[in-house]
């Protein structure tokens, strides 16, 4: 049926009147309303949208702004892949088997000389073991490949899975073997998935024409250890690793009378002297490669309808009409004046031209379109409309019958050296218009709402064959009919789950785009391939898309494109454990928000954790933590510099030594203003301390080493020196104990021993803190000398220790309740300050 005409219930042709037409006469006639929307804008056709499972993510092919990908949500995950029964398998190779030429069925013709290689190929097969068959292009790999994988039917529990591996990556050899044995519609399994289950797959894996070797082959051999392979390829492909395991079989070309043989077999009767002369040339020619054979054949059969029908001439215009002052063409030659002479030795060796020409004019056509797709043949269902005659799906027949074709896959493609033999011939003279005409055709057949993404995917070889031809061609619209064409059909192929011909579509219309001139368009490539990259695992890729296509599309006003862009932008971001582009511009000191889905559990494989704090470069502006001690600084002053985000943690360390610092000085405030304190208790000298197993100690002398000093006052202040000497002046005695300043290095003035606390206090007595006011006492003056007791005395009653000066007169103006004391009490500490920054300061 014409795609373009659904049937008569397009034009309104069904029973009955609900739609308020007039049936008053027998027929049906349309309202006014059908008929004015027949004379409006057509109805536009609806999208067609896919959603494909791809491991863990949703794939919603959108052929309008581009692909959309999510995580799976909950509930939507497909059901687990179903092996095929042996029937299911059967139907399932027998889809993609090439199609049957139209016309007579050519005839079968025998293996030859092949029996020793059919066995030994069979017999390594069922001890398990991968077998390599070697040959040139036309040695007849494919008729060996095909009776070998007969044979091994009943070897392994999962049968023979037939493939082609023209143009096949080993990815996709891989998802063909799971897609052969399972059954999983809309669903592409992961990396990780997909290794799980092919390696549970026992069978006979045929593959012809492989196009991989080395390290890629020896990654499909590894991922399915339970399958025995069989490659047929040709000597110039790369041989796999030493640890691959590979058995090697050459296969070599035929002897003289097989040759003879197999040529008596196409010509389908005996063979002539003279014509048993010419092929034992063209054995010696040709190394007895089955295909020479096979085609001299076809000469040889043409030759003898020839000269068995002569009006078989007119029919391909050998004797065309001459001018008026030629000589008179003779009369139809007969049966006895005609004899077609055999092909010269140059001719059967290369018989492409040849035999083209004998054929019909639409068969030649097509191997016009043919060689302009780069030896690709289009469906016979193409032919009619890319030839313009409707009988044109005949000429594969023809074609195949010569042995100009040869299958690949679920097509055909030219048989070994025919594209060469003729482009020499003139048959690519018009290739760049030819193939924009198959451009274009395929472009429409493939947005059309009836071709299933199978179909499409049937034919991928050939839509990315005339994209390659159209893109680097200079002509004008060449690319613009590239671009057409990948845009159309890039949805179908990734729903159709041929990713390896998407990837190239959407590579080849990306280059298009951006020879033409259409930025929309090569903005939705780079989407698109963005969306392959992230389905396949490869993050550094997809982001780097993503963000060239957002980039266009913000440029252009596209905000459903750049919507898209930055979703699919943002599971990038998620998957590869980083953080997601910032909406607004972030300060440079301000902290990252910290991601609590990476914090909870490890992020995924392959990427490190994130860091919580990122360091910043030196050359950012500094935070000044504290400056040098007043000896170190330099005339310049130094200062402690700490560059990026370290900052907030130096500003936190510095409000911990605060607090610190306040609850030190607050302490020692209330131990100083005690009023039941002895008066005995007041006298303190460098030579008392307090033991540690007192009981009950409140006292600052308990405080942990590191505590920091609490007579750090502004920073740079320095201690009062008694002059003529080097050393502090005494402190006060006013009823606020001053501690002795502290060096930098922590040590004691005037000796090398390090402070034992933040007052040097001897006395063996802990300090009581009762609320009775005790009765005052002169204070004991502390020798700015003397050295502090290195041992630690038991507890005694607190008693006065002499010392070298002589004591400092009592001041009667100290008192520990009198307001003198509070005053100097409240200029001494400025832990009782109520502005804790006062304090600080």
């Amino acid at each position: 049926m014409d795609p373009t005409h659904q049937g008569p219930g397009e034009y309104g042709q069904h029973s009955g009147g609900s739609d308020g037409s007039d049936e008053s006469d027998g027929r049906r006639r349309p309202s006014r309303e059908s008929n004015a929307a027949d004379f409006g804008q057509p109805t536009p056709q609806q999208v067609r949208v896919v959603q494909v499972t791809v491991g863990d993510l949703l794939l919603t092919v959108n052929p309008v702004d581009g692909s959309e990908v999510e995580a799976c949500p909950p509930g939507a995950e497909p059901d687990a892949p179903v092996r095929r029964t042996p029937a299911e398998r059967a139907d399932h190779e027998r889809a993609g088997a090439p199609p049957v030429p139209a016309g007579p069925p050519s005839p079968q013709l025998p293996l030859l000389e092949r029996q020793e290689e059919r066995e030994r190929l069979v017999g390594l097969l069922a001890r398990g073991r991968s077998v390599r068959l070697t040959g040139q292009a036309g040695s007849g790999r494919t008729a060996l490949l095909d009776a070998v994988a007969a044979d091994c039917t009943d070897l392994a529990p999962d049968g023979v899975v037939r493939l082609s591996g023209h143009r096949r990556t080993a990815a996709d050899l891989l998802y063909g073997i799971f897609d052969a044995i399972h059954r999983a519609p809309l669903h592409r399994p992961g990396p990780e998935e997909l290794l799980t289950l092919v390696r549970s797959i026992g069978a006979v894996v045929v593959i012809d024409d492989l196009e991989i070797g080395g390290a890629a082959l020896d990654g499909l051999l590894e991922a399915t250890p339970e399958c025995a392979f069989l490659f047929g390829t040709t000597p110039d492909l790369t041989p796999p690793g030493v640890d691959a395991h590979l058995e090697e079989v050459l296969l070599a070309g035929l002897g003289r009378s097989a040759s003879l043989e197999l040529l008596a077999k196409v010509v389908e009767r005996p063979l002539t002297e003279d014509e048993r002369n010419w092929a034992g040339d063209l054995w010696f020619e040709s190394e007895g490669l089955p295909l020479r054979f096979v085609q001299a054949g076809s000469l040889l059969r043409q030759r003898d309808r020839l000269n068995t029908d002569p009006a078989a001439f007119d029919e391909y215009d050998y004797f065309e009409p001459r001018p008026d002052d030629a000589p008179p063409v003779p009369e139809a030659p007969t049966a006895e004046t005609l004899d077609v002479p055999l092909p010269s030795l140059g001719e059967g060796a290369a018989p492409a031209v040849l035999l083209a020409s004998r054929l019909s004019e639409a068969a030649r056509e097509t191997l016009r379109f043919t060689v302009a797709l780069g030896g690709e043949v289009p469906h016979q269902a193409h032919l009619p409309a890319l030839v313009g005659d409707t009988h044109a799906d005949a000429a594969l027949g023809e074609l195949a019958g010569c042995g100009l074709l040869s299958p690949a896959g679920p097509r055909y493609r030219l048989a070994a050296g025919v594209l060469a033999q003729l482009e020499a011939g003139g048959y690519a003279e018009e290739a760049a218009a030819h193939a924009r005409t198959a451009a274009q055709h395929y472009a429409w057949w493939v947005s059309h709402p009836s071709v299933t993404p199978q179909r499409a995917v049937a034919e991928a070889d050939a839509i990315v064959a005339a994209m390659g031809r159209l893109v680097p061609d200079g002509e004008a619209g060449q690319a613009s009919a590239a671009v057409l064409l990948a845009r159309s059909a890039a949805p179908a192929l990734a729903a159709g789950m041929s990713w390896g011909a998407w990837e190239k579509a959407l590579r080849a219309g990306q280059e298009a785009a951006r020879i033409a001139g259409e930025v929309a368009e090569e903005a939705y490539f780079h989407h698109e391939l963005g969306v392959l990259a992230l389905c396949s695992g490869n993050l550094d890729r997809a982001r780097t898309e993503l963000e060239t296509s957002i980039s266009m599309r913000g440029a252009l006003a596209d905000k459903s494109g750049a919507v898209a862009g930055r979703r699919a932008l943002a599971l990038v971001a998620d998957r590869s454990g980083g953080f997601a582009p910032p909406v607004r511009p972030q300060a440079a000191d301000e902290v990252p928000a910290v991601r609590h889905d990476l914090l909870a559990g490890t992020p995924p494989v392959g990427f490190p954790a994130p860091p919580l704090f990122t360091r910043q470069a030196v050359e950012e502006d500094p935070t000044v933590v504290a400056p040098f001690p007043p000896a170190a600084s330099k005339p310049g002053g130094g200062r402690v510099l700490l560059g990026g985000a370290r900052r907030n943690l130096a500003a936190a360390g510095a409000g911990a030594l605060l607090v610190a610092v306040l609850g030190t000085v607050v302490t020692l405030g209330l131990t100083a203003g005690d009023p039941e304190e002895p008066g005995g208790s007041r006298n303190v000298t460098t030579e008392q301390s307090s033991p540690e197993s007192t009981p009950d100690d409140a006292s600052p002398a308990d405080e942990p080493d590191d505590a920091p000093a609490p007579d750090d006052g502004a920073p740079g202040e320095e201690a009062p020196v008694t002059p003529g000497t080097s050393q502090p002046a005494p402190p006060s005695t006013s009823g606020s104990p001053s501690p002795a300043p502290s060096s930098p290095d922590g040590s004691s003035p005037g000796t090398g021993e390090p402070s034992s606390g933040p007052s040097s206090s001897t006395s063996g007595a802990p300090t009581p803190t009762k609320s009775s006011p005790p009765a005052p006492s002169p204070s004991t003056s502390t020798s700015p000398s003397a050295t502090p007791t290195e041992s630690e005395p038991e507890p005694t009653p607190p008693t006065e220790t002499p010392t070298e000066e002589p004591p400092t007169p009592p001041d009667t103006t100290s008192s520990a309740s009198g307001p003198a004391e509070s005053a100097s009490a409240s200029a001494d500490t400025p832990a009782e300050s109520d502005d804790p920054t006062e304090a600080a300061a």
